[in-house]
């Protein structure tokens, strides 16, 4: 198979390695890529912005591709999946109608309340001063949430109003996300832990994925702002059993069948990040793609040729796939994100990066690239998060171990990552 891969960052890199390693894969085109995908065998980077619909439509009728692998949302969320099926090229990756799910907090609790879905009470707001009237009454904590995409950085828990106005104020009226911002949701607060379920599905079939769980705020001990994600680990030894089955009733099926229901065309990852209640697992959000950097540790522990059940879910076929469907490996992994100090604000960029092949001495150990550039022979930082250092141990714990390891041997100036991935199930 002819495949192309949309997107620059570590969940695109983990991708590319496990497409890459399918004896059903001929080549893997990547729009744009990294330092890293380049480095990968049957791997070619292609100097095309994931956001340009067009000349990516363009690339895969000319090179005949056979099938199109979307990592990141805006692609989706900008119709990428519906401009490609009018060529009859495959893709994997739901509608723009049916990327609303992520790319509209409001259309996924619609979603979620017409159909029965446990999420916190929300309100919406289009007008910036009922917002900040709505939050003087609010209980705190309470949480605010960008309606469109930002890239994982548009919710701020609350716990004092000033801090609550001052971020209205910074969404709706300075647009620090843009038009995301031109509406947003204040819900109740979720207390417990959260963790990420993701599946696989056709839109009539699905393929349920070991769980993981995500550490968002960029310090130890979950504090500081949100980022796209700083570390990962899977499985998550706490979700299985009855409580796995429960996510998978109440929450991921009922989800799909609205989709089919409103007759949008959803093929692709149907993620759902939850928080664990006293109450029972709820929906903090929807994301209609793979997660950044839960792919990391999911891929590094996934057994299966990923490009038939890929593929597969394309051409509405996973009922089709011989049993078992999907087999992960029983080990635990850690993936720990090496950024740039001063992300998720501003942060330079352009420092060597080395020692990557001494991290990865170890067969346990992948370093899986995402904001990282070649020139010249070197690889250089070119973004916020710039690796997933990513593990595989016998326990959690060992897993953890090597990924620290291994990032005491990489070195670039202004490097920052946290120290305590994997801490709640280690604790």
């Amino acid at each position: 198979m002819r495949v192309l891969v949309i997107g620059a960052g570590g969940r695109e890199h983990a991708l590319v390695y496990k497409i890459t390693q399918s004896p059903e894969c001929l080549i893997c085109y990547v729009a744009p890529g990294n330092a890293g995908t380049a480095r990968e065998k049957k791997a070619v980077n292609i100097d095309i912005k994931a956001d340009n619909i067009r000349e990516l439509v363009r690339f895969a009728q000319k090179e005949y591709i056979d099938l199109v692998v979307v990592g990141p949302e805006a692609p989706l969320a900008y119709g990428i999946a519906d401009e490609l099926r009018k060529f009859q090229i495959d893709v994997v990756g739901p509608s723009k109608a049916a990327a609303r799910l992520e790319g509209s907090k409001k259309f996924a609790k619609e979603i979620m309340h017409h159909h029965g879905v446990p999420t916190a009470s929300y309100r919406s707001f289009t007008d910036y001063s009922t917002a900040v009237k709505y939050l003087d009454s609010a209980s705190l904590p309470t949480v605010i949430k960008v309606d469109g995409l930002a890239a994982g950085k548009g919710v701020s828990v609350v716990r004092e109003i000033e801090q609550g106005k001052s971020f209205i104020k910074s969404v709706m009226v300075d647009k620090t996300f843009g038009n995301s911002g031109s509406q947003i949701i204040i819900e109740d607060y979720l207390a417990g832990d959260e963790i990420s379920i993701l599946v696989l599905t056709d839109g009539e079939t699905s393929v349920l994925f070991d769980p993981a769980q995500d550490h968002k705020p960029i310090y130890a001990g979950d504090l500081g702002p949100n980022t796209g994600g700083m570390g990962a680990y899977s499985p998550v030894p706490s979700i299985k059993g009855k409580l796995l089955y429960q996510i998978q009733e109440d929450i991921l099926v009922p989800v799909i069948h609205a989709m089919r229901h409103q007759e949008l065309d959803y093929r692709g990852i149907l993620y759902a990040g939850l928080v664990l209640t006293n109450s029972g697992p709820k929906v903090l959000e929807f994301n209609v793609r793979l997660g950044d950097p839960e792919t990391q540790p999911l891929l590094m522990r996934l057994k299966s040729d990923i490009l038939p059940l890929l593929a597969a879910t394309a051409e509405r076929k996973l009922n089709k796939l011989p049993e078992p469907v999907i087999e992960f490996d029983p080990r635990s992994s850690v993936c720990v994100v090496m950024s740039s100090a001063g992300y998720p604000g501003d942060y330079e960029k352009g420092f060597e990066i080395t020692g990557i092949e001494d991290a990865e001495d170890d067969p346990d150990v992948k370093v899986f690239h995402a904001g990282t550039i070649e020139k010249d022979g070197e690889i250089l930082t070119n973004g916020g998060r710039v690796l997933g250092v990513t593990a595989l141990g016998n326990t959690l714990k060992d897993a953890q171990t090597k990924a620290y390891a291994a990032c005491e041997k990489i070195h670039f100036e202004n490097k920052y990552y946290r120290k305590d991935i994997g801490f709640r199930s280690i604790k």
